[in-house]
């Protein structure tokens, strides 16, 4: 699911760049006939267009870019209240698919928990990500209206079914790399740190 989101953002953004030429002969004609309303409403739909697939998180890994602006995307369309603070560099020791298991299945989790609260109520979702001291730093803070249940120093997920698998796989990846993780539920916030050595 995620490598499809990622396609899927890439693929309409490389599809209006390829439009882009024809977009601006659309508006020339337009403009040499004196049609300045058709320009305006023209103008308007590329507009509404280009919201669906901007690029407003830039981390200096490719990969991770297309994850946060494809997921993040959604959470604001959900009414999320974002913060969003990521440089990792073109080349963590970390893999590019490690890196979309661990990030997509933290933001899926903090949208979901998000959703599940009022509209009314403070939706966030903050994101923290940098390199120090030889390791990768991962923060995602979300809003929350449950209480997580802890079960031998395991969260486990209120999910019928897959049982927390999203969390599964990030505690597989982080352990992979001789990571450190920590999680923490306080009424109304949940937290998940992550760091892994570079």
């Amino acid at each position: 699911r995620q490598v499809e989101e990622v396609n899927d953002l890439y693929m309409r953004m490389r599809g209006w760049r390829h439009d882009y030429h024809n977009h601006l002969q659309k508006l020339k004609a337009h403009l040499a006939m004196g049609q300045i309303e058709e320009v305006r409403k023209y103008l308007n739909q590329l507009e509404g267009d280009l919201d669906g697939i901007r690029v407003k998180y830039t981390t200096g890994n490719v990969s991770l870019d297309a994850i946060l602006n494809s997921k993040l995307s959604i959470a604001e369309k959900e009414k999320i209240r974002i913060s969003c603070k990521a440089q990792i560099g073109e080349n963590p020791s970390v893999g590019d698919m490690d890196l979309c298991v661990i990030i997509g299945n933290l933001i899926d989790n903090a949208v979901e928990s998000c959703r599940k609260m009022p509209l009314d109520a403070d939706r966030f979702l903050r994101i923290y990500l940098c390199t120090q001291k030889q390791q990768l730093y991962i923060a995602v803070t979300n809003s929350t209206r449950e209480l997580v249940r802890k079960l031998d120093a395991e969260f486990i997920s209120n999910k019928r079914g897959d049982h927390g698998h999203g969390m599964k796989r990030i505690d597989l990846v982080v352990e992979k790399y001789n990571g450190y993780i920590r999680r923490a539920n306080e009424p109304g916030v949940f937290s998940t740190e992550i760091m892994l050595p570079l």
